[in-house]
Formats: structure tokens, sequence, C-alpha cells
């Protein structure tokens, strides 16, 4: 009994350190995100704290950006990173303070699942953040978002070309009318021939990505002098019932479940 109980006693110190350092790396994890949500607001008092403030930028700069960070962090961290690295430099917090990287999570489609490109996801991130959400009222942020998943799927990509790419070969264009990473790097790898895992699928997405931080801040440019105009027509819910993207039958032919249809 006396052997328990010492082993108990020494548990119980163990535990009791490991308990104390826990509480506090959770309390240094509550103060830094106290101090982001904190920041949100600290240029310019409260009215600060969401949407955030937008300068204009460069689009080819943001897009070179964009391009070498693909090669750090990807396609849709890479077109976050591509605006908010300069506006940390424009306008500080809150950009200083994100957490940019944590969002590496959006290559390929969401940790590979080849869902919506993560060039996509990024940019709708950036309109949301810098113009606010549709449900305060702000509509722009979700129409430059639908304005950009609409324009992906139906421009041949890519369309930037780097000052120096890390691949010098002539890379084909293709044209996904899909919004989706598997359909977009799927169509492009059947009509160029390079696998997944080449230098020059690899290229095609670092330009994809930053093609789309380009049209990004075209589009915020646009906004900020208040000459923004919605372009997108897919509207999903209102044309077929149902959320979905455009091109569903190319796929899925007749498996494409269809909704019943709200009454009018």
């Amino acid at each position: 009994m006396e052997k328990s109980d010492k082993n108990c006693h020494s548990l119980s110190r163990r535990q009791m350190m490991i308990g104390t350092a826990g509480v506090l790396a959770a309390g240094t994890a509550l103060t830094q995100f106290g101090g982001l949500l904190s920041s949100a607001h600290a240029v310019g008092g409260p009215t600060e704290k969401w949407p955030w403030r937008y300068e204009k930028l460069d689009p080819a700069e943001t897009a070179e950006i964009a391009y070498a960070e693909w090669y750090r962090v990807f396609c849709g961290a890479a077109v976050i990173n591509s605006v908010f690295s300069q506006l940390r430099g424009k306008v500080g917090e809150p950009y200083i303070s994100f957490p940019v990287d944590s969002f590496v999570f959006l290559e390929g489609g969401m940790v590979g699942w080849g869902m919506t490109c993560g060039s996509n996801a990024g940019a709708a991130i950036v309109a949301n953040l810098i113009i606010g959400p549709r449900i305060a009222g702000a509509a722009e942020g979700h129409e430059i978002s639908e304005d950009i998943f609409q324009w992906y799927s139906e421009a041949s990509m890519p369309i930037f070309v780097p000052k120096n790419p890390k691949v010098t070969t002539k890379l084909v264009r293709t044209t996904s009318e899909s919004p989706l990473c598997h359909v977009s790097v799927g169509k492009w790898m059947k009509a160029s021939g390079f696998p997944i895992g080449s230098p020059e699928r690899k290229d095609r997405c670092a330009r994809v990505a930053a093609s789309v931080a380009f049209h990004l801040v075209e589009l915020l440019n646009d906004w900020k002098d208040g000459k923004y105009k919605p372009t997108a027509t897919h509207k999903p819910v209102k044309e077929y019932g149902i959320t979905a993207q455009m091109n569903c039958m190319e796929c899925h032919g007749d498996d494409v479940p269809t909704p019943p249809m709200a009454k009018k």
C-alpha cells in the first residue's frame, strides 16, 4: 500500500506539472487570439474590426508574389499572402497578425481532396475579409467571390507568365469549365500529357494561383474606386433549386440528383 501511495503521489506531481504547463499554454494561446481580435480594430478605431481596410495594389506585382509563394505554401495561402503581405506594410494590423500560413490546407482542393481550387477559396477569403460578409449587408465580397469562380471556370489557364519562371517549358492552356481542383488539373494533365508530380504541373498551378491573385486585385481596386460591377451570371440555387457548380453533367450524367423546386 505504501508503494502504491508513493507512485500515486509521484504521478500526481507529474500530472500537476503537465497540467500547469497546459494551462499556461492555453492562456498564451487565448492571449494571442484575443490580441488578434483586438488588433482588428487597432487601425482607425472600432469601424476597422471587420471589414478590414484596403489600399490599392499592383496586380502584376501581386501575381509575382503569389507565384513565388505557391512554392512555399501552395495555392490558397499563396493568393491570400500575395495580398496581405503587401497590406501589412500599407495598412498594418490586422494584416500583421493574420496567420496566413495556416491556410496551407487549401492545397489541392482542400488537403488534396480535389474540391474547390485553393486559389478560388483564397480569393474568397481575401474578398470577404476586406469587404465584409453578405449577412452584414456587404454584398460585394460575396459577388467578387462569385465573379472569381465563374471567371476561373471560363478562363484559359494559366494566364499569368512570371518574369522568371521556374519551368521554361511552354505550358498548354486549358479551360476547366469548373471551379473544382480535380476537374481543372485533370483537364490540363490530359491536354498536356504531364503527370500530377511533374515540375510542369506544379508550375502550371503556381501560375494559376498568380492569375487568380492578379484578377482578384483588379476587382478589389475597382471596388476601392467605386467602379466595381458584378459580372457573374451563374446563380445555382435560383436556377437549379440546389447548391451546385455549372457543369455537373459533364462528369456525373444521370447520377445528378434532381431536387424538388420551391413553390413560387
